[in-house]
């Protein structure tokens, strides 16, 4: 009853490949879109400036490493792709450039004050400064 010897294409057959193929075309755009313009849940994309220490976060979340005597040591954290935080009166941010670490700018800063601006963004509990620049140092 299914059975064809009639292997010609029908309108109906080309329209549904057609639209498949499209889909298949168009599904790896809608995912790059929504990887740029789908930061709907943050809780804040609001450019801020923030002025405090540069930490190596490790050890800053780890033991509470902060100061000149451990600077050091972060350094060579921040060098090595360790995360780098800047921490502004008790509150510590991860800090990161645009879509890349920001460690080789800002590792010689470790234990030191600088400023900082970019977009906070916020989830989990986590705080980010992305496409963070320096201002000063």
């Amino acid at each position: 009853m299914f059975s064809s010897t009639n292997n010609k294409p029908t309108v109906l057959k080309l329209a549904v490949t057609a639209i498949f193929v499209a889909g298949l075309a168009i599904s790896p755009l809608a995912l790059a879109q929504e990887h740029e313009h789908g930061k709907q849940d943050l809780t804040a994309a609001a450019e801020k400036t923030v002025t405090g220490e540069v930490v190596d976060l490790m050890c800053y979340v780890d033991h509470g490493a902060t100061g000149e005597k451990h600077a050091g040591c972060g350094t060579k954290c921040i060098k090595g792709g360790g995360p780098v935080g800047i921490v502004e009166n008790g509150k510590a941010y991860l800090v990161v450039g645009e879509h890349k670490p920001i460690n080789d700018e800002l590792a010689d800063s470790c234990g030191k004050t600088v400023t900082l601006k970019g977009k906070v963004a916020e989830r989990g509990g986590m705080v980010m400064l992305e496409n963070a620049e320096v201002v000063k140092k």
